[in-house]
């Protein structure tokens, strides 16, 4: 994979415009043609390739963009951050295989997070010398976090962990779990909660992968059996967990993968470039139902864009995304999953005879198909985000 090296950043005081040129021009010079999911050249990256990919990025400046300095980061603001995002969702480019690293533990690590954690951690995150994994949910314990059971008792300067996570994404290749335990009793609730970084490889920890209907081994199973932690390896204040958890749960619900948007409709550009390329796929696009279908997807692509700009504007303001970030996690997922569901239809069509670009729209669609139903369940499902929209943002009681 040959990558632009040393590319020349733009000076920061030359504002978001300078941003948006330099991603647009060394993103589409460097991103390899067996990495677009568009292109006829197609192939499943590998692991090595998409960490490479991603480490070139961050030494493009295209990581890290709002991260302070001191830990690796350019010390930017999210308008920049948010400039280059669109640029990373208009190219049909591999997702991050990092994400849980660079937009859940590097966010809760720099507000939480001890100096000596920070300097340890955040570099090592922008770089892809670590992945990271996040030990949320339980058997017992999903969109309810407040029924998790992993115990983590003190001793002396160390704790000792005992539980199981399930659901766990990338747990097999991870160097660190983003974990959250109880120090007190299910009774608690949201009290008496702490979150970990533990390294993967601490004696007791047992990853048991789970096979998806993909047939990939996407998430895992993770048992911690007296797995025992210094002190050092505590993310916050004693029992701060829950609030900590809530932040990263707002980050995951709000501000994480901003390109969604974009993404989209680079994903609604490739079905309608793959049915014009095929006669009989064309004629699809003559039919007024698929034709107000496409309609509603890009008006629903446009909305997702206009929340995403506003949440923006308001944590550039200042202001506390808060529940506010269901909204976003409740209309992305809604409007992909429907979306795909339009896609299916359309590929379905793709029979041996059709075109190249039909016989690619046909892979990518069904994948996405697959994935776009958890889309509504993973960082709390439609119903967990109603609940949270109805009762702390319109304040009405809760459905006792």
């Amino acid at each position: 994979m040959h990558m632009e090296k040393n590319p020349v950043l733009p000076d920061p005081a030359a504002g978001s415009a300078a941003y948006r040129n330099h991603a647009r021009q060394w993103l589409r010079a460097n991103l390899p043609a067996h990495m677009r999911a568009d292109s006829v050249d197609y192939r499943t990256p590998t692991l090595d390739e998409c960490r490479d990919w991603e480490a070139s990025m961050y030494d493009a400046g295209l990581a890290g963009m709002t991260w302070p300095k001191a830990y690796g980061g350019l010390g930017l603001t999210l308008r920049e951050h948010l400039v280059v995002n669109k640029e990373v969702g208009a190219l049909a480019m591999p997702e991050s295989v990092s994400s849980i690293g660079k937009e859940l533990a590097g966010p809760i690590i720099q507000t939480v997070g001890t100096e000596e954690q920070k300097q340890l951690f955040l570099p090592r995150i922008l770089a892809i010398r670590d992945y990271w994994c996040q030990g949320f949910s339980e058997p017992d314990a999903g969109s309810d976090l407040a029924r998790l059971r992993t115990k983590a008792v003190p001793e002396g300067d160390t704790w000792r962990i005992n539980g199981q996570k399930i659901w766990t994404s990338g747990a097999a290749k991870a160097q660190y779990c983003l974990l959250l335990t109880r120090t007190g009793t299910v009774a608690d609730k949201h009290r008496g909660m702490q979150m970990f970084a533990v390294p993967m490889n601490t004696p007791g920890i047992r990853v048991v992968p789970i096979k998806s209907i993909d047939g990939k081994d996407s998430f895992a199973e993770v048992f911690f059996d007296n797995v025992v932690v210094p002190d050092s390896a505590r993310l916050g204040a004693p029992d701060e967990g829950w609030n900590a958890a809530i932040r990263v749960l707002s980050i995951e619900r709000a501000t994480n993968r901003m390109y969604r948007a974009w993404r989209f409709e680079c994903e609604l550009r490739q079905l309608i470039a793959a049915c014009k390329s095929d006669p009989q796929l064309s004629q699809l696009l003559d039919d007024g139902h698929y034709q107000r279908r496409i309609g509603e997807v890009l008006g629903e692509i446009d909305a997702l864009k206009g929340l995403v700009e506003r949440t923006v504007d308001q944590m550039m303001s200042g202001k506390s995304i808060g529940a506010r970030g269901s909204l976003t996690k409740l209309y992305w997922s809604e409007c992909h999953q429907a979306f795909m569901g339009l896609a299916l239809s359309i590929v379905s069509h793709v029979n041996p005879r059709s075109s190249a670009l039909a016989q690619r729209a046909r892979k990518h669609f069904t994948t996405a198909y697959l994935y776009a139903r958890a889309e509504t369940i993973y960082a709390g499902t439609t119903e967990v985000q109603l609940d949270i929209i109805a009762q702390r943002i319109m304040n009405l009681p809760k459905d006792l």
